[in-house]
């Protein structure tokens, strides 16, 4: 029976700003991706997000960013991987803090945004949060979009985590394509993308073209205007499909012929 992560990217409110309905996905989650500060997220909302994802015992994962309050983390930005390597260890060691003070355990490191980018893309600046999360807990796991910088990654200690997105578009080269203002999709398609993902390790990209995928988690997009549905119709999926949702460390630490 085959075994995958379901995460989420959440607690992105900031002041009297709120975004998206955290505490609606969390029942079809297995691991949240909590804001740290840069590209959203305040000590107030970090506390309250991380305490409901230890109450429901969901992985905990220190969303990381470009410090880019403003445009969301989602302009790319020249930053030597040196200071990168430090706004990533100042970013996860604040949320460790909270997670930590809540009785609970951090899980794993994925970047946001823009960042996620370049850091799937870039094996310098992939080494560098890899350092970063080295530095903290080398067992943390982070999650990237492919292996394309797997190697940099494991240089430093860390093992790297290929995700999938079924609510979103892929071009021809397995990049994704970012939406400025996360749209609505169709449930139903989503989980059907979902499904197939883990059962076929493949996916059409935009322009048709089919695009082999090896993933260990799917992230679903809870600041879409019918996030929780989504996340409901894809859960319900994938357990009618036999799919066992299982948090990320937890799928990590098994062995891996009883993944699959």
């Amino acid at each position: 029976m085959p075994w995958i992560d379901v995460n989420c990217d959440m607690g992105e409110s900031f002041g009297r700003w709120t975004l998206g309905d955290d505490l609606g996905m969390m029942p079809y989650l297995t691991s949240v991706n909590i804001a740290t500060g840069y590209h959203a997220g305040d000590p107030p909302t970090m506390r309250r997000t991380v305490e409901a994802a230890v109450g429901k015992g969901l992985g905990i994962g220190a969303h990381v960013a470009l410090p880019d309050l403003m445009g969301f983390g989602r302009r790319r930005m020249v930053i030597p991987p040196s200071d990168l390597e430090d706004y990533c260890l100042y970013q996860i060691g604040a949320l460790d803090a909270f997670v930590r003070a809540a009785g609970g355990r951090l899980a794993h490191v994925k970047p946001h945004g823009a960042l996620y980018a370049m850091a799937s893309e870039d094996p310098d600046l992939a080494a560098a949060v890899a350092r970063a999360v080295a530095k903290i807990d080398p067992t943390l796991p982070l999650m990237l979009l492919n292996l394309t910088t797997g190697d940099a990654v494991a240089a430093e200690g860390v093992q790297l985590v290929p995700e999938g997105f079924p609510d979103l578009h892929y071009d021809a080269s397995a990049r994704l394509i970012i939406e400025p203002i996360k749209l609505a999709w169709d449930p139903g398609l989503v989980a059907r993308r979902a499904v197939r993902m883990v059962t076929e390790k493949r996916v059409t990209a935009k322009d048709g073209t089919e695009i082999d995928i090896d993933i260990v988690s799917l992230c679903l997009h809870g600041d879409a205007p019918n996030g929780v549905e989504t996340a409901a119709a894809v859960h319900q999926a994938l357990t009618k499909h036999g799919i066992d949702q299982v948090p990320l460390r937890e799928i990590l630490a098994a062995p891996e012929e009883t993944r699959s």
